[in-house]
C-alpha cells in the first residue's frame, strides 16, 4: 500500500492525506451525534491526549530543532530551551492580565 502512494505524483498524495484528515476529523466529530452526555473521566483522558499531543508537536517541531541549531552554532543547548520557556511563560501571564481586565471591565 505504502508503496502504490510513492508511485503517485505528489499532488494525488496531497489530495489522498488531506482526504484521510478530513475524514477522520469528521468521524471524530461525528461522535458529538451519537452521545447526550460525557462522563468526567472520558474528557479528562481526550483533555490529556490533547495536551500530550501539542507538547509532542511543539518539541519536535520547535525545540528539537532549535537544540540541534544551537549545537552546530556553538552555543549551549539549554539555552534555546529556557529562553522559550520563559518567553512563552512572560507572554502569557501578560495575555491572562490583559483579557482579566478587559473582562472585568465589560462587566460592570
Amino acid at each position: 500500500m505504502v508503496d502504490a502512494i510513492r508511485g503517485l505524483s505528489p499532488v494525488w498524495q496531497v489530495l489522498l492525506a488531506t482526504g484521510f484528515t478530513y475524514a477522520m476529523t469528521a468521524l471524530g466529530a461525528a461522535l458529538v451525534f451519537f452521545t447526550k452526555e460525557v462522563k468526567r473521566w472520558v474528557l479528562d483522558a481526550m483533555l490529556g491526549f490533547a495536551g500530550g499531543v501539542m507538547i509532542a508537536a511543539s518539541y519536535f517541531s520547535l525545540l528539537a530543532p532549535a537544540i540541534e541549531l544551537a549545537e552546530a552554532n556553538g552555543t549551549a543547548a539549554w539555552i534555546p530551551a529556557v529562553v522559550g520557556f520563559l518567553a512563552g511563560g512572560v507572554f502569557l501571564r501578560g495575555l491572562d492580565w490583559v483579557l482579566y481586565r478587559t473582562c472585568t471591565r465589560a462587566t460592570r
